[in-house]
């Protein structure tokens, strides 16, 4: 559900409650609190935090009710949106083909919830790949740049020249690492692939 820009630009109450019981959705929970908001309660992500707009007369009560209601509603929005594993497998096949003429054939390709420092990582040894849950819901270009990024790794394990040769055939290389540059700089997470070993 997209920010409210009304509510962000005014300076609301702001309440922060506990985060929601641990899974794979876990994160922080802020709640912010209205006066000029009446009946409506919206929730967005931001970064690893979900924000929760409710009017200032709310109740506690009703407070955590509604944050509970807000975070389903997000988790089924988003379990809609985001592909599974066994599609980020085909998703991978078909980016291998097109780009690395096939040559990269891994063993898995799946999501996790514990990478909090990486987009991705490679086993070559294992033919593995993970990919950061918190890819989920970026746009298709920038998933499909991680993923054939450890694509690469499955023929080329460092990041030497013959490496980014490997990447130069996919024509969004630089938007996408622009783009998760620009997600680095506001802080989500701390380094882009490829700064460090994968």
């Amino acid at each position: 559900m997209p920010a409210d820009p009304l509510h962000r630009a005014a300076t609301p109450q702001r309440s922060t409650t506990s985060p929601p019981p641990s899974g794979p959705g876990a994160s922080a929970i802020e709640v912010r609190r209205s006066a000029r908001r009446r009946r409506t309660v919206s929730a967005y992500r931001e970064g690893d935090r979900t924000v929760v707009l409710i009017p200032a007369r709310m109740s506690e009560a009703e407070e955590q009710r509604w944050v509970r209601v807000m975070l389903d509603k997000l988790a089924a929005k988003e379990s809609k949106r985001a592909p599974g594993d066994a599609e980020l497998t085909e998703r991978a096949a078909r980016l291998s083909a097109q780009y690395l003429d096939g040559r990269a054939r891994p063993a898995s390709v799946r999501w996790v919830t514990n990478q909090n420092t990486r987009w991705g990582s490679c086993t070559p040894a294992e033919g593995s790949i993970r990919l950061s849950h918190r890819l989920q819901g970026m746009p298709e270009y920038v998933v499909d740049y991680v993923l054939l990024h450890e694509l690469a790794h499955l023929l080329v394990p460092g990041h030497g020249p013959r490496f980014w040769r490997l990447l130069e055939a996919y024509p969004r290389t630089e938007r996408a690492r622009g783009y998760l540059e620009g997600v680095v700089a506001a802080g989500r997470l701390p380094h882009l692939p490829g700064e460090r070993g994968e």
